[in-house]
């Protein structure tokens, strides 16, 4: 189909598995063009129309500003990108976005195309992995209150700062979502989801600079699930605790991934001295494949990145209701387990069952270590697990 745009509706609706009542508004520009107005103007038209509808895309290349997608709409909306949307390869000081979808009922993004953030140049200039006062850089795609929504099928290459951000959703699945950064890339977390109910990341394909998945504050109900990371900063939950008013975190399902060369594997972290007092509960990660992982199996309470905290006070986020099952593969050091729980505030009800990492180095055996925490262990254990509340490393 690409730029002939005189194919006809019956062929669009074929490509796009579209219902022979949705009506397709197509931006009308050219490839390599500027689609910034073009867009939105087809987007806005489209939102209210009285009955569903597609924004398409067509395949080919094409520049794209910021720009805000806003509901409510009239009707189910859906976004056709066949082609490749680029931003401005330079920085773009102090803009939180690049693309934004906001307050959409019955929300579709597909079409195999893809959103190039062109973050090299950015890179860089950022510095936020090292100080808090640092030049903020867009996130590539935003999706607040949106809801009943499914984005299924696109790749977000290179953005510039977070790849996806997520909050206020409900009821919303990311299927086949393929995100592409290299491994040193600052800050530029593939999937970030917070104060949202009910969101499902399956099947999908994550390599970046940061962390594949990060789950922050007020999330409920996540299920993760047949998703490959790496290289990255693995999947986590938090950091939690560093700002005020934050929401408690429950319900978390990590199932069936694979993780390859992370930094990180399945971590939770807290910030010491938290500005806040919440829970984190229900929190379970269980068929996890792990390639020469660094740190595979991490509770941190003591996550103060840049010293910019006081570990001389305990977290005040409690962790209840934790599971680490059926965990096997290769760690990349000799620290494969590191149950680092809060003076204050041990975790309560963490169980263990059939883990089994193996780590080959000349500094080894891998080692298993606990603290303010007595886990229930099931099944085999390897290496051997500790279960008073504070231990020395196992051997």
């Amino acid at each position: 189909m690409g730029v002939h745009f005189g194919v006809s509706v019956f062929f669009v609706f074929c490509l796009v598995g579209l219902s022979a009542n949705a009506k397709v508004f197509n931006i009308g520009s050219p490839p390599g063009s500027d689609i910034t107005k073009a867009l939105l103007k087809a987007f806005t038209e489209a939102c209210q129309a009285p009955t569903k509808s597609t924004v398409m895309i067509p395949k080919g290349e094409y520049k794209l500003g910021e720009i805000e997608m806003t509901g409510p709409c009239k009707a189910p909306i859906r976004i056709a990108l066949q082609g490749t949307v680029k931003a401005d390869g330079n920085l773009i000081n102090g803009k939180e976005k690049w693309v934004a979808f906001r307050n959409i009922d019955g929300f579709k993004l597909n079409g195999g195309g893809v959103f190039d953030g062109e973050g090299n140049n950015a890179w860089r200039s950022n510095n936020c992995h090292k100080t808090f006062n640092c030049k903020k850089l867009p996130i590539s795609i935003r999706f607040d209150f949106v809801t009943n929504a499914k984005i299924r099928g696109i790749t977000s290459l290179d953005a510039k700062h977070f790849h996806i951000n997520v909050i206020g959703a409900k009821n919303m699945t990311f299927e086949d979502v393929k995100i592409v950064a290299p491994a040193e890339s600052p800050n530029t977390d593939g999937i970030h989801v917070g104060r949202s109910d009910g969101i499902r990341i399956i099947n999908s394909f994550i390599s970046t600079g940061d962390d594949c998945v990060s789950v922050g504050d007020g999330m409920k109900n996540l299920l993760v699930e047949r998703v490959t990371c790496g290289p990255g900063h693995g999947i986590s939950i938090g950091s939690l605790g560093r700002y005020s008013h934050e929401e408690d975190v429950s319900g978390i399902k990590i199932v069936n991934c694979t993780l390859q060369e992370t930094d990180n594997g399945i971590r939770i972290k807290t910030w010491p001295s938290a500005a806040c007092s919440t829970t984190a509960s229900d929190i379970h990660f269980q068929n996890i494949i792990l390639k020469n992982v660094t740190n595979p199996i991490l509770i941190d309470q003591e996550y103060c990145p840049w010293n910019q905290c006081n570990k001389q006070k305990s977290s005040t986020i409690k962790l209840v209701n934790i599971s680490f099952k059926n965990i096997r593969g290769t760690s990349g050091n000799k620290d494969a387990v590191k149950l680092l729980c809060a003076k204050g505030l041990p975790c309560t009800n963490v169980e263990l069952g059939d883990i089994n990492i193996k780590y080959n180095g000349a500094d080894g055996p891998a080692t298993f270590q606990c603290a303010n925490v007595s886990p229930k262990l099931m099944g085999t254990q390897t290496p051997k697990a500790c279960s008073s509340p504070l231990t020395k490393p196992a051997k």
